[in-house]
């Protein structure tokens, strides 16, 4: 390894959520339709005398560097798990572009960037299921972020069934800058017991299907984190008035919201729209990474 080595962590979106069932463990079993966003943070790394972290990017403040960091913990978790298959020492430099606490796994995603980059380097082949099962460790969002696709999860996140095809959507993505804490939105989550997503169609190739499948879905972790920060009711009001916006729904457990798009004009249209609104807040809008 001579040369700097790029890795992006795209962002994550929960088109629908479902939480199913309340676990002895005191966590939740999920069923998520997850995408990912052509918008990232950015992992870099190069070879270096010891492991380090470098933090830039419009929203690196607030953000430690130290072994605390996903990024780091990844680091540590690849070299126990396969000592002296990697660098002794990497220099890492993440550039923060996504919103941090924000619902899109921006943590998870760069956690995921650094066993991509680690995977790569290794001097014997690492397992894919063996890498997935220490993502799991990680978050449990890091798994189908090491992956980067269209597909479904269940269970806490670890169960991931990949989708062969999935129709070419645009996305607008909208924050308010209000940090939530996932904790705080399962607390306030009401029923722990909800239905299951329904089948996906199939084939499921064109984005009118795809909207009106989610239109039989939901994110159940909206409606507590609108209590909490009720600017997330707002946008998403504001979001599904735009042109051709086909839904607008939170992801994750917030603050970020998002609005599908069959088109690249309909998605900037609606950005700009956002923006003109809302001008202290994120906005992007992206195509969605498909198969």
């Amino acid at each position: 390894m001579t040369q700097t080595l790029v890795e992006a962590a795209p962002a994550k979106i929960n088109l629908a959520l479902h939480v199913t069932r309340r676990r002895e463990d005191g966590y939740h079993d999920l069923e998520s339709l997850i995408v990912f966003a052509d918008i990232a943070d950015e992992l870099h790394a190069e070879p270096a005398a010891e492991d380090s972290l470098e933090i830039s990017g419009p929203f690196a403040n607030g953000l430690g560097a130290g072994s605390s960091n996903l990024v780091m913990r990844a680091v540590a978790a690849f070299r126990q798990r396969w000592p002296g298959r990697v660098p002794d020492g990497l220099a890492l430099h993440l550039v923060k572009n996504l919103p941090v606490a924000a619902g899109i796994g921006g943590g998870s995603a760069d956690a995921a960037a650094a066993l991509r980059i680690l995977a790569g380097l290794a001097t014997e082949p690492v397992p894919v299921g063996e890498l997935a099962d220490l993502a799991a460790t990680l978050g449990a969002d890091v798994p189908a972020c090491l992956l980067s696709r269209p597909l479904v999860a269940r269970g806490v996140g670890e169960i991931l069934s990949p989708l062969s095809e999935f129709p070419n959507c645009h996305v607008v993505l909208i924050n308010p800058m209000v940090p939530v804490a996932t904790a705080d939105v399962f607390r306030r989550l009401r029923a722990h017991d909800n239905y299951p997503l329904p089948a996906l169609p199939e084939p499921l190739t064109r984005p009118a299907q795809l909207g009106l499948w989610l239109a039989e879905t939901r994110n159940d972790l909206q409606p507590p984190a609108v209590k909490l920060v009720p600017v997330i009711g707002d946008i998403i009001e504001d979001l599904a008035e735009t042109q051709g916006c086909m839904l607008a729904r939170m992801s994750g457990s917030g603050a970020t919201v998002f609005g599908l798009f069959g088109s690249e004009g309909q998605a900037h249209l609606a950005a700009q729209v956002m923006r003109e609104r809302n001008p202290d807040h994120w906005v992007a809008a992206a195509p969605l990474m498909v198969v």
